[in-house]
């Protein structure tokens, strides 16, 4: 089952080590409009999944990404967002795994609902498990030629 959220308000998201953003829902209007960024379409022909998906992170969080707790400039005060810091944010590892994680990843899988139930098995063997054990069958020497 898919859970529609038909809520368009901006929400914090945690990335870890003391950083929130406040991000805009992830909607497929968004998702195109990062595809369509320029650093995205200059990848070269080739391009690992590696950088593209880096560069996608980037695009998207450039759209999101509305305001930020947590960053500091140089000297320690609070950090403005800007397209500039934004990227420099997601090229801290662990803060761009979580926002992959926590933002990105929601918008590319569909994962099923965990308190459904898988559907049950019908038929003869239904409710029927295995009593073979595979590690105790006897060993075959077939020789090669």
């Amino acid at each position: 089952m898919i859970r529609l959220n038909l809520s368009r308000e901006p929400s914090w998201l945690d990335l870890g080590h003391g950083v929130r953003v406040r991000v805009a829902p992830l909607t497929t209007a968004l998702m195109a409009a990062a595809r369509s960024d320029a650093m995205v379409a200059a990848l070269p022909e080739g391009a690992s999944n590696e950088i593209i998906a880096v560069t996608m992170a980037k695009a998207l969080a450039r759209l999101v990404v509305l305001e930020w707790e947590g960053v500091g400039d140089a000297e320690g005060d609070p950090a403005p967002v800007t397209p500039e810091g934004i990227d420099a944010l997601l090229d801290i590892l662990p803060i761009f795994e979580a926002f992959q994680l926590r933002y990105v990843s929601r918008g590319l899988l569909l994962e099923a609902e965990k308190n459904d139930s898988a559907p049950s098995p019908s038929g003869t063997s239904a409710g029927v498990s295995s009593i073979a054990d595979p590690a105790a069958a006897p060993a075959t020497n077939v020789p090669l030629s």
